[in-house]
Parts: C-alpha cells; sequence; structure tokens
C-alpha cells in the first residue's frame, strides 16, 4: 500500500523531535503539527511556520530546545519555529553536505548517505567534531523520514498491508562503542490516524485513494419519431463539502497565536492530496481554481435539438476519496455516448 509521500519528494516537510514533543514540518501548507505521541496520537496542536523557517531540505531537533533548519550548504539554527526567534546560521562542513537525511539525538548528528550505504555522527555540523562514519545496515535504508529523540532513533517505513508505521531503534552510547543502527530495532508502532492525516500523502491512507471522474447527473431521451427542442433547467452541486472534510481536523487544536484556522488547514490538505502524483495514489490536479466554498446547488438552463431514439448525456467531474465526492466541479459535458467522457478537464498540478 502506497501513499506517504517520502520527504525527498516533498520539499519542506520532515519530522523532528525536541523536548519530548514530536514534530511535523508542512511547509507547502505554512504549519507544522506538534505532538506528545505520533502512536497515541495525543495533544495534537497546530501552528504557523514562521517565513523564515519554511522550504528547508531538512529539519531536526535537539533536547536542549532548538530546532536546525538545512538549507543548502548551511542551516538556521531558532529556538521556536513559529517566532524564529535567536536564530543564527551556519555553513555545513563539506563533509557534513550532500546527506540524504538528517537527524539528531540528545548529544549527536545523524547524516545518512544512501548512495554509499554509509551513515556520520558528529558533535557539530559546522566543524565536524568527533566525527565518526559507518556501514549503513540495510533494515535502515529503506526509511521515509528520520527523527531522533533522546537516545533513541526513529525513522518511518513505507506503508504496508498493517498501515502506517514508525521503527524505533536501540540507544546510543560512545562510551560503549555501541552504534546506535548497529542495535536491535525494539520496536514497531503504528502512527495514529490523527497524524496519518497531517503527512503528505495521508489522506489516501485514511480516506482512500483519491479520484477525479464523471458521473451523469442526467440522461435525456426522445423517444419519439420527431426532432424535438428540449429546454430544461438543470440542478447540480457546486463546491467543497466541507462537512466532510473537516473531520480530519475535530482532535486538532490550532495554537491561538496561529494565522491558520480549522476550515482552511482542512482545504489546504485536500487541495494538496489531490495535487499529489497517482504513483502516491493522488489525482496530479491543480484544482485551485475551482469552487471552494461550501456545496450548494446551482441552476442552469439546457436547451437543444434531440433527434428521433436519440439520448443524450449530461456528465460532472467531481473530485473525491474512496467512493465520497469532495469537491463538485463546475464542468459540464453533453455527450451522445452513454461512457462517461475520458479527459481531464483541470489542469495538470505542477511538480
Amino acid at each position: 500500500m502506497t501513499g506517504i509521500i517520502p520527504r525527498s519528494k516533498a520539499k519542506g516537510t520532515d519530522i523532528c523531535s525536541t523536548n519530548g514533543y514530536n514534530y511535523i514540518i508542512r511547509s507547502d501548507l505554512g504549519c507544522y503539527m506538534r505532538t506528545r505521541d505520533l502512536h497515541k496520537g495525543s495533544e495534537i496542536s497546530i501552528f504557523s511556520l514562521h517565513p523564515s523557517c519554511r522550504n528547508g531540505d531538512h529539519y531536526l531537533g535537539k533536547s536542549i530546545g532548538c530546532f536546525f533548519i538545512i538549507k543548502g550548504d548551511s542551516y538556521r539554527r531558532v529556538r521556536d519555529l513559529m517566532t524564529d526567534s535567536n536564530a543564527e546560521v551556519f555553513s555545513l562542513h563539506p563533509d557534513c553536505r550532500g546527506g540524504d537525511h538528517y537527524f539528531a539525538t540528545a548529544t549527536d548528528f545523524y547524516i545518512i548517505f544512501q548512495e554509499k550505504g554509509t551513515y556520520r555522527i558528529t558533535k557539530d555540523m559546522n566543524e565536524n567534531l568527533s566525527a565518526v562514519e559507518y556501514d549503513l545496515p540495510p533494515d535502515w535504508r529503506n526509511g521515509l523520514y528520520y527523527w531522533g529523540m533522546s537516545e533513541f532513533c526513529y525513522f518511518l517505513k513505507p506503508a504496508s498491508e498493517w498501515g502506517v508505521e514508525y521503527y524505533k531503534g536501540g540507544g546510543l552510547s560512545r562510551d560503549y562503542l555501541i552504534v546506535l543502527f548497529q542495535k536491535m530495532l525494539n520496536g514497531v508502532y503504528s502512527v495514529h490516524p490523527d497524524v496519518v492525516n497531517f503527512l503528505p500523502g495521508g489522506l489516501a491512507v485514511t480516506k482512500g485513494q483519491s479520484f477525479g471522474r464523471w458521473e451523469n447527473i442526467k440522461t435525456i431521451s426522445n423517444d419519439s419519431n420527431t426532432t424535438v427542442t428540449w429546454t430544461k433547467r438543470i440542478n447540480k452541486k457546486v463546491g467543497y463539502n466541507k462537512e466532510k472534510m473537516t473531520e480530519i481536523t475535530h482532535n486538532w487544536k490550532i495554537a491561538t497565536s496561529s494565522s491558520v484556522e480549522h476550515g482552511a488547514l482542512c482545504k489546504l490538505i485536500t487541495k494538496s492530496q489531490f495535487s499529489i502524483s497517482t504513483e502516491y495514489r493522488g489525482s496530479h490536479v491543480n484544482a485551485e481554481n475551482e469552487s471552494w466554498n461550501e456545496v450548494t446547488e446551482e441552476e442552469e438552463q439546457l436547451s437543444f435539438e434531440l433527434k428521433p431514439k436519440e439520448s443524450l448525456y449530461l456528465w460532472q467531474y467531481k473530485l473525491g476519496f474512496g467512493e465520497d465526492p469532495v469537491l463538485f466541479c463546475r464542468d459540464l459535458k453533453i455527450t451522445s455516448d452513454p461512457n462517461p467522457p475520458t479527459e481531464v478537464p483541470l489542469p495538470p498540478a505542477q511538480p
């Protein structure tokens, strides 16, 4: 089962931890989630992401209560991702550049180089202090996201028949010359659905495959032997099923100082899910210009001639998840073919 998009394919997205909390960064949404426990989904809060803290290549947290945002060959150290407080910028040591994943424990920084099949441990990414490098065991090479907390390492597994899970790795002690990755994995945990919903691609797991399809809303037939003119008003739904989608945020607390609110955040997550590639169970369309107001009934008058024994089919394009329509698009199409149209009326999403 696919769904969750890897950090490498979701610019500005990452997972990190500090001060006993886990953080999921979503630069594309302009906010981040904080939770005490990814498995239990406890104490979930949403905060705005300061503009200077967005679009990082990697995000790390340390138990000293600060965050590290890597962008290119430098990194930014801040106390708070919402306020960008106490910000300082440092260059990455040449040996610490080009990593595929970065994370930190209480004492060290870890850099994974997947192509080389190695990982580096260092006390300082600027000066590369006390650096050592080891081979990366095969079991640790397929993580989507990596993060550290205290003396432990975690990584998010690709989704499977068991859903979205993460591994917890054994503790590290340089004194004992025991390397974190070389210890036994000592736990696998499911990710709570309230947390999965915030991950890029998560709605594909909790709500189902994204779809875009034409649905027949009216069939008009002329059963007579003469041509007739058909004129009638058609009712159609247009807009966004807000009530259905705001279910995903019911257990999220939006920080009072945050610039986001439940409804707006839910729309952003929904739009993002529709834009995701089909590889990750999205629809790869840009629905930005559709009506994102709450669903309403609209009337449209149609008039055309029907030849004897002719039938016409009226189609409307809809987007949704699983079997549930979520966005009722403006596009209508009339055909003489009882099979739905094959073209997609929405522009493709940008990479």
